[in-house]
């Protein structure tokens, strides 16, 4: 596989993004290697997201816009799943190499993919890659932190024989953990690349507030099937970091509201079952998907 040679196809669900969506555009316009075609999806906007959408596909032919009809409300998880799929439903020929799920408040250098892609290139069982994100704050650049074997939903590169294999994703919150998940399950490896960075312009969970974000999380948890001890040691690691004891109550919150309210977990008794079992393992010290 040579880099330059490579077909990809990229998939961006967006809702209200007038604001960052041009600087995304621009992001991906100047790439080494552009996609063979970005299907952006207007997941019912009330700006002008659709109007700039429409502008850009007239001057870049390998843009598709998608409109999709106004909900009415943000549906976390389930709402960007659903977006995408429509959007990965209109392209007429899936021969790509590569597809990506890309949010519309990115920017990123020019090289960003190319460099992705030579990733893959030196490691042929690795089916899910993707940059770090960062966001300014007072001046500051502050990362997204997460595990090194953890790709941010913002920006997620998978083999498309990958994405095949575990069947797309589960229309939930959590999505963009179980995606992982089922990938280690069958034997592929999932990995962030801490030198190719991202600016992420909205911070993750701000349209949600702190405390409904926190919950979501917490709720995520729920979904995927989290297990109830490695929950709780979440929830107690998490107790020093601001807003102390209300950020750990919201996420254990979250998480136990799912139990009560009796909302589906994941269809797949299987894939949280290994989740489950490496939860464990690393409470117990032992190897694990996270290392």
């Amino acid at each position: 596989m040579n880099s330059q040679n490579i077909k990809y196809l990229v998939v961006s669900p967006v809702r209200d993004e007038e604001e960052y969506l041009r600087s995304t555009i621009e992001s991906m316009a100047a790439q080494t290697i552009r996609p063979a075609e970005w299907v952006i999806v207007n997941d019912g906007s009330t700006d002008k997201t659709g109007q700039i959408l429409e502008e850009a596909a007239k001057k870049y032919p390998w843009i598709l816009p998608v409109h999709r009809v106004n909900r009415g409300f943000r549906k976390s998880g389930g709402g960007v799943v659903e977006a995408f799929n429509d959007g990965y439903k209109a392209v007429a020929l899936q021969e790509q190499d590569f597809i990506v799920k890309l949010d519309g408040d990115l920017s990123f250098e020019p090289d960003y993919f190319e460099k992705c892609f030579s990733r893959f290139e030196e490691d042929p069982l690795l089916g899910v890659g993707g940059g770090v994100v960062y966001h300014l704050e007072n001046g500051k650049i502050q990362f997204e932190k997460n595990p090194s074997c953890h790709v941010r939903g913002a920006t997620k590169i998978y083999r498309r024989a990958r994405l095949e294999a575990i069947g797309g994703f589960w229309p939930a919150p959590g999505w963009d953990t179980m995606d992982e998940v089922k990938a280690c399950m069958l034997g592929w490896k999932t990995r962030s690349f801490p030198d190719l960075e991202l600016v992420h312009h909205r911070v993750t969970g701000a349209a949600d507030g702190t405390w409904a974000n926190l919950v979501k999380n917490g709720r995520a948890d729920y979904i995927c099937g989290y297990h109830p001890l490695f929950m709780l040691s979440k929830c107690l690691v998490r107790l020093p970091l601001k807003p102390s004891l209300l950020g750990s109550f919201a996420l254990f919150y979250g998480y136990a509201s799912g139990y009560f309210k009796g909302i589906p977990q994941v269809d797949d008794r299987r894939t949280i079952e290994y989740l489950r079992r490496q939860q464990i393992n690393r409470l117990l010290g032992q190897t694990t998907i996270w290392k």
